[in-house]
């Protein structure tokens, strides 16, 4: 499943010029992404965008996503994350590099 997350996403950003994926961490419950996004966009439609058009994807995909998801057309849970980057970039890049290894003790969720 991450593998194909990860050819959606490339496509996806490929239609948004500008926009670049600099680091991304898939785990089973969740994603890290480190985006450049140029300031033409907002940062809101394009994390709409990108959620809405990967769980479009991954439903048509992994059918059995429906049977977990209680029939409902969603598969990303409504909220995300946003932060600047600024001089902490090198910090942001090693904790989504890292970060899997840094949760491993929580439960963990087999997604095959």
């Amino acid at each position: 499943m991450a593998s194909y997350l990860v050819k959606v996403l490339t496509k996806q950003l490929r239609s948004l010029p500008g926009v670049e994926l600099v680091e991304q961490s898939i785990q089973a419950d969740h994603i890290h992404l480190v985006l450049i996004i140029p300031p033409r966009y907002a940062v809101a439609a394009i994390v709409g965008t990108l959620k809405q058009q990967t769980a479009k994807a991954l439903r048509a995909k992994f059918t059995w996503l429906e049977d977990v998801y209680w029939r409902e057309p969603v598969v990303w849970s409504p909220g995300y994350f946003v932060s600047t980057v600024g001089i902490d970039e090198a910090k942001i890049l090693w904790y989504v590099r890292h970060q899997e290894a840094q949760d491993s003790g929580q439960a963990k969720l087999d997604l095959r």
